[in-house]
């Protein structure tokens, strides 16, 4: 008598696409896409009167960008690793300089921009902005750059001493509507 032969073993896929749909379905519903962040600013409430702000002229520092990323600082040209420096000046004055802020409280920063100004620069130039602001306030405590940054926000007296750096040399930046400057 001859023996039967035998298939192998069959998996039955009829329901692949079921359990395949399913896996799908389970990652997009748990995956977290990455979203683009934009600059960290808050943004003051939208008020349907516009007040108008009258300010000296000494009392500004003005940063001009044109479309070939060359910067105006006060109507001279400037590099953009000078910018720091300069602000900090301006921000420190007291007065004493009669061409240049009152005082911290009174100066402003404004930032003006072509529309052709590339992101990189502008970022780059209200960075070096805010670390001016960083660095009068850190100054203005008597620590270093890196402790100011560090300080611990729990902590009651670190947190009294940030505001009052924050109080004596409030953020005060004016981002003007880009125009078009060309170079």
């Amino acid at each position: 008598m001859k023996k039967k032969q035998r298939d192998g073993a069959e998996v039955n896929s009829s329901s692949m696409a079921d359990i395949a749909f399913l896996l799908l379905v389970f990652f997009l519903v748990t995956t977290t896409i990455a979203t683009d962040k934009g600059i960290p600013m808050v943004l003051p409430p939208k008020s349907e009167q516009q007040d108008e702000v009258k300010l000296k002229e000494k009392n500004i520092f003005k940063v001009l960008i044109n479309s070939k990323d060359q910067m105006l600082v006060e109507g001279e040209p400037l590099e953009v690793e000078s910018i720091r420096d300069d602000c900090i000046e301006f921000l420190n004055n007291y007065g004493k300089d009669p061409r240049s802020s009152d005082s911290p409280k009174d100066a402003v920063v404004s930032i003006k921009a072509d529309r052709g100004t590339s992101y990189e620069k502008y970022l780059t130039v209200l960075d070096e902005v805010t670390a001016a602001y960083n660095q009068s306030r850190a100054n203005y405590l008597n620590i270093s750059l890196e402790a100011f940054l560090n300080l611990d926000m729990d902590n009651p007296e670190h947190k009294r001493a940030y505001d009052a750096a924050r109080a004596e040399f409030p953020l005060q930046i004016s981002e003007a509507e880009p125009t078009d400057i060309e170079g």
